[in-house]
Parts: structure tokens; C-alpha cells; sequence
């Protein structure tokens, strides 16, 4: 008797446009298979036109390499501080520990589940008492809904402190009718395999002029100093991104903005359908923003509604994830300083992110969210 095996269902898998192995086909027939090349060039043009607001962008290898670039050109160094959300993924943090620094993590706000303005204050002041002013401030739009721009950074200008703003998660994002990426002193998107675009792996630092890049580039191949033989008089390394690579961020970047609006009709779909459903909740969208809404996640009642849905889920061959597991509950930074209200523990807890790739059929989203109803019913 033959066994019928539940067709599989992502989180958030790669969706390719058609034009992808095109770029890539050039590259090879161009013989452009080592770094740079045309390809990178044209990707990094097309990231800075779409973001606009005078950015510039370095392609690299990951959005951590764009973290730890970010860092280092900032400043950072062996036994500073650096402010950086806890509830986030850990390539926010890990960072910081490369460089001989230490995170000091602050919690989120219940809006947008971002870094609170409030606790961000409290624990600059604090550090400040204590001869300890933070050296850099990694803010993170997380799951595409942008942090609260105006406050945030506000409250860093007050205090002379740089942001890294954080994009991995929120490219296609608007803060006020401008793309999530312009607003950091440094900015940094990922094009990691489950993000609204993907190179395979790969990342960009976002900076407002070209010495900034400048920079970065030289970092990310070895700085290289200019002579004709190798020498070095920086420690660099090898974060930039292929010109292969680079020509699938071509085709990807050519059909963003529809990925951008897959991934809010998904969104909506889920309201539409799981709203109904007591103490089942979604975060807000607020009138100053406008998501790309890259994972759609709900917040259950409790820890045990919570772990029934995505057993439910994963009994039919369909992947679902609970939310970040805060910076400041991970055994490795168990350690470090942390600014906490109870807000990520209480969303890691009870969140959990729904099946969100932009090639989801409308009856994949109908079979999630009927397994959900029924087991709820």
C-alpha cells in the first residue's frame, strides 16, 4: 500500500525570476567567474537605485560580513561597548564579538517588537554613569516592520553614537516613504537563502558616500594596499561577493518589488482568515511604515498554543519557526550586559512565523491556515 507523502511547505524559500541565469550565463561566457566583474558593479547600481536617498553599496559575502565591516569602520575595538538589540537574529551580535567588544543588549516595545526608545535611553545614560559611553548602536528592523526611525535616532544623535541600521530582513520596507537601508550612519542588507531576495549567500553594506565604500571594498579584499606586489598594511578580509553570485542579485533585484507585494498578500490572507480565531494576534503595521512583510507571524496565547500549531504544522510537512530567541537567553552571551522589560521574552515565547515565500499558491496558504482552524476547533 503506497504511502502519500504531504506535498512540503517552507518558511521562506528562494523564488527565482527567470533572468537570474541569464546575468550568470554572462559571467561565464565573459569568463567573469572570478570576484568582481560586471556583474557586482551592475547589482550594486541596481541596490543603490532602488533604495535611493543617496546611498551607496559594497556587495559582499553576508549580511554579518556588512556587520563586521560596518563595525570596524565605525571604530570599534577591543574592549569597547556596543548597544545592540536582543531580540534579533545572532549575526546582529556576533559581530561585535570579532572585533574584542562586548554587546550590551536592550529589549524591544510591543509595537513593532523593535529596540525600545525608552530602554535604548536607559541603558546609554547608564553606561555613560559608569565611564562606559557605547562605541556603536546595531538597531534592526525586524521581520520587515522598521523600528521607530525618528526616536531611535534621536536619541543616538543626542548622544553622539552611530547606528548600524540593520536591513537584513527589511528590503522593500518604507519608513515614512523612505527604503529601510538610508537611515543608519552604515546600513546592511542579506541576501541569505530565506530572505525576500537571495543571492545564495551574500550581503551589502549601505553607506552615504563613496569614501565609506571605498573603505569597505578595501577591507573586504584583503587591504590590498595600491602597489604592485602584495602588501598589506591593514588586516583585511575576504568578504566580497562573486561576480556569479552577484548575477543572480541582478535578476532577484529585477522582481522585488513583486516579491514585496507576495509576501504582504500573504499577509493579509493570514489576517483575513486567522483573526477570527481567540488570542490569536499579528503586529501592527504602523500609518508611518510599510512593511515587506518578509515572515508573517502570529502571537498565540501561550507557549503551549504556540508549540500545538507548529506541531500541527510540522505533522503535515510544513515548516514553522518560533520567533528569535532573544540575544540577552542565549547561552553565549549569558554574560552580557542586557537592558530587558520582558517584551522579546514574552514574544519569543508565544510567536511563532508562518510559511511567507512569495511562491506560495493561494491553496498552500488555504491547507496552513485549515490545518490551524481545525486544530484549534
Amino acid at each position: 500500500m503506497e504511502t502519500t507523502v504531504l506535498k512540503k511547505i517552507w518558511l521562506s524559500p528562494p523564488h527565482m525570476g527567470g533572468n537570474e541565469q541569464t546575468y550568470v550565463q554572462e559571467a561565464f561566457d565573459s569568463n567573469w567567474i572570478a570576484p568582481l566583474g560586471p556583474n557586482v558593479q551592475n547589482f550594486e547600481l541596481a541596490i543603490e537605485q532602488f533604495v535611493g536617498n543617496g546611498v551607496r553599496s559594497a556587495c559582499l559575502s553576508s549580511g554579518t560580513a556588512a556587520i563586521h565591516l560596518a563595525l570596524e569602520i565605525l571604530g570599534v575595538g577591543r574592549g569597547d561597548e556596543v548597544i545592540c538589540q536582543s531580540f534579533t537574529f545572532a549575526a546582529s551580535a556576533n559581530p561585535i564579538t570579532y572585533l574584542g567588544a562586548s554587546p550590551v543588549f536592550v529589549d524591544s516595545e510591543s509595537d513593532t517588537w523593535n529596540i525600545s526608545p525608552n530602554l535604548l535611553r536607559e541603558a546609554i545614560s547608564d553606561r555613560i554613569a559608569k565611564g562606559r559611553k557605547p562605541k556603536a548602536i546595531v538597531a534592526v528592523h525586524l521581520y520587515g516592520v522598521p523600528y521607530k526611525v525618528d526616536e531611535i535616532h534621536a536619541i543616538a544623535n543626542k548622544f553622539n553614537i552611530p547606528i548600524i541600521e540593520d536591513s537584513a530582513e527589511a528590503l522593500g520596507s518604507t519608513y515614512r516613504g523612505f527604503n529601510c537601508g538610508s537611515f543608519g550612519d552604515i546600513g546592511i542588507l542579506s541576501f541569505n537563502g530565506n530572505k525576500i531576495i537571495t543571492t545564495s549567500g551574500g550581503g551589502a553594506l549601505l553607506c552615504k558616500d563613496v569614501k565609506t565604500k571605498e573603505k569597505a571594498v578595501f577591507l573586504a579584499t584583503q587591504a590590498r594596499d595600491n602597489a604592485p606586489h602584495y602588501q598589506h598594511s591593514e588586516i583585511g578580509y575576504n568578504y566580497r561577493m562573486s561576480n556569479v553570485l552577484a548575477g543572480i542579485g541582478r535578476g532577484q533585484m529585477e522582481v522585488l518589488p513583486e516579491r514585496v507585494e507576495s509576501r504582504r498578500r500573504n499577509f493579509e490572507f493570514y489576517r483575513e482568515h486567522l483573526s477570527d480565531i481567540s488570542g490569536i494576534s499579528f503586529v501592527k503595521e504602523p500609518e508611518w511604515s510599510s512593511s515587506n512583510r518578509w515572515l508573517t507571524c502570529i502571537l498565540t496565547p501561550s507557549y503551549e498554543f504556540r508549540e500545538r500549531i507548529r506541531l500541527a504544522l510540522e505533522n503535515e510537512n510544513i515548516e514553522s519557526r518560533p520567533l528569535w530567541k532573544p540575544m540577552h537567553l542565549q547561552p553565549i552571551f549569558e554574560d552580557s550586559l542586557s537592558y530587558v522589560n520582558g517584551t522579546s521574552e514574552d514574544l519569543f515565547e508565544r510567536g511563532l512565523c508562518l510559511p511567507s515565500g512569495s511562491s506560495l499558491e493561494h491553496n498552500d496558504l488555504e491547507r496552513i491556515c485549515g490545518i490551524i482552524k481545525k486544530l484549534l476547533k
